[in-house]
């Protein structure tokens, strides 16, 4: 989050972004670690891990080092967001135009209940809403993607026979990323999504965020077993 901003009009591409994660892996890290992305981030992650699976496959060298296992926490798709908003456009018009207002328009970052909305739990209280709405706003000067060329990259590389251990992790209040959106990604990896109930997109930060990590936490005993 400290980083410095790229030149040029987004943050960079799915690969620059998944370049910049095993850059790090490689000049940080000693062992193996768990990745968890959010969201968008959700699917740099993804893009990782067909970096990953598909050079080895080709039996090419790769710079992308081996990772433990990966969470998806309310991840985009491995088709992209596209999906998502054509459903949204047929089957909840108004909430499609809400979610356009909120991230195309940004007006999540003036209305506070229009945030709430989109990112929160219904329960969360205004002044932990505000408190979040300024930190996001200060972190999305500069997108993240360019989304055409995003969608014009995707979708994903599959990746058969993985043996990367994948957690599938929706919220059942989640406003941006739809239940059949949460399917598509868990069958993807061959593995049975879980929906936390009670918690919103942003469910890391949501008032009931020990819900989900709840889980992540159970997942992660697991792989040790």
């Amino acid at each position: 989050g400290e980083s410095d901003a790229p030149p040029g009009t987004v943050a960079g591409s799915l690969q620059t972004h998944a370049g910049d994660v095993a850059d790090f892996i490689q000049k940080n890290l000693s062992l193996p670690p768990v990745l968890l992305g959010h969201s968008f981030g959700g699917l740099i992650i993804q893009y990782y891990i067909a970096r990953i699976r598909n050079e080895k496959m080709l039996e090419m060298e790769t710079p992308y080092p081996e990772i433990a296992g990966a969470v998806l926490v309310c991840s985009v798709p491995p088709s992209g967001n596209s999906g998502l908003v054509w459903r949204y456009l047929f089957t909840k018009p108004i909430a499609a135009f809400k979610v356009t207002r909120s991230l195309a328009a940004k007006a999540f970052q003036t209305d506070l209940s229009l945030c709430k909305e989109t990112f929160f739990s219904s329960s969360m209280e205004d002044h932990l809403v505000l408190r979040y709405q300024e930190l996001m706003k200060e972190s999305s000067r500069m997108p993240l993607f360019d989304l055409r060329k995003l969608n014009a990259s995707l979708p994903v590389p599959s990746v058969p026979k993985s043996s990367i251990k994948v957690l599938v992790l929706g919220a059942k209040d989640d406003f941006i990323v739809d239940a059949q959106g949460l399917s598509e990604t868990g069958s993807f990896y061959g593995v049975l999504p879980v929906c936390v109930e009670g918690v919103a997109h942003d469910m890391m930060l949501d008032c009931s965020w020990e819900k989900g990590a709840s889980v992540i936490l159970s997942w992660l005993d697991g792989l040790r077993r």
